[in-house]
């Protein structure tokens, strides 16, 4: 799938959406889905954290393919997931380097995340730069990253507090 890809920050009404996005997933498949709540994205969004969506498509018509939750406290990445049909198109990343930026520009030196080990995203994330753990335990990989080398490769954007989600 081909189209433009447009990112921009969250806002209340992508929550259904982005709720469906993660329960279409086929790696870290939640076990209680019920546990994750409207709430729950709701205070990540703005109190906690920040978020991004990326549309695809043409400005009349987009559709919302992908989000990033980055919360403001512990410099992690809460969430990134993006429709199994765009996986592979850039989503992910621009995504990913928004969050990022957004963490360093708040002053913290690095970020960290986990995911299911063995799993496409740990692949994902290795290949962009982040470490792998000791904290790490079985099933669950834990990363972490020097947000200033991200920021200094180019790994992120610019400024990303200046979007809005409009």
């Amino acid at each position: 799938m081909t189209a433009p890809l447009h990112f921009r920050l969250a806002r209340p009404a992508d929550i259904p959406a982005m709720s469906a996005i993660r329960l279409a997933v086929t790696e870290n498949v939640l076990t209680e889905p019920a546990r994750v709540t409207a709430q729950m994205y709701r205070d990540y969004m703005d109190e906690l954290g920040r978020a991004w969506v990326c549309e695809a498509g043409a400005a009349c018509r987009l559709q919302l393919i992908g989000f990033c939750y980055a919360l403001q406290v512990d410099a992690s990445i809460w969430a990134l997931f993006v429709q199994p049909a765009w996986e592979g198109q850039g989503v992910a990343t621009g995504l990913l380097d928004r969050s990022c930026a957004w963490l360093h520009g708040i002053g913290h030196a690095s970020a960290q995340l986990y995911t299911g080990t063995g799993t496409r995203a740990e692949h994902f994330y290795t290949a962009r730069g982040w470490q792998r753990s000791l904290a790490s335990t079985g099933d669950e990989a834990h990363f972490v990253i020097d947000l200033g080398t991200c920021v200094k490769r180019g790994l992120a954007i610019p400024n990303p507090a200046t979007e809005s989600p409009a």
